[in-house]
């Protein structure tokens, strides 16, 4: 089991790989659906987990990861743990721009069994955005897997000018105005 390090692997030209790490994998394979629908001028591998660490055995075929999505369920504090447990799998060099937090089923505000402000204190402490959304809800996906790409797109370095730390940083900013 090794740790995920953002830089040790070469780029591939027109390629951007995204890691969505939660334990609903029915919101992650939806998720992972509307990314995939979405018109790109660049290739996207998505690999889905519901915990980290990944297998190790076959370290070499895994391409590089240029982004790691953290989901979880506003109204189950297993979901939160399981995303906590995995962040020690993950070097600290990732937490430079490429790590975004995401909340789900936050139209169902009455029903959560995680306190806002321990999410928000998660992102803190990780340096890490946290988006808010509900899956559940066709329109909310689709703006949701828009936002996961464009994201993306920044982290794999594909938008001139943009580096993945200066896009966190101002998306960590935004969250406090």
């Amino acid at each position: 089991m090794s740790l995920l390090r953002p830089f040790d692997k070469l780029p591939t030209l027109n390629t951007a790989t995204i890691l969505l790490v939660g334990s609903d994998e029915n919101l992650q394979g939806k998720l992972a659906e509307a990314m995939l629908r979405e018109k790109n001028d660049f290739r996207i591998n998505i690999h889905l987990a519901t915990s980290l660490p990944l297998p190790s055995e076959r370290d070499h075929l895994r391409p590089r990861i240029d982004l790691i999505v953290f989901m979880f369920d506003i109204k189950s504090k297993y979901s939160l743990s399981n995303v906590e447990a995995s962040l020690a799998h993950v070097d600290v060099s990732f937490f430079l721009g490429k790590v975004c937090f995401l909340v789900t089923g936050v139209g169902r505000v009455n029903y959560s069994s995680i306190e806002v402000n321990a999410i928000w204190k998660l992102g803190e402490a990780y340096c890490s955005p946290v988006l808010f959304c509900e899956l559940e809800l066709d329109g909310i996906r689709v703006a949701t897997a828009q936002r996961l790409l464009r994201m993306l797109q920044i982290c794999a370095g594909h938008v001139p000018g943009v580096s993945a730390l200066c896009f966190g940083s101002l998306m960590r900013n935004s969250a406090d105005d």
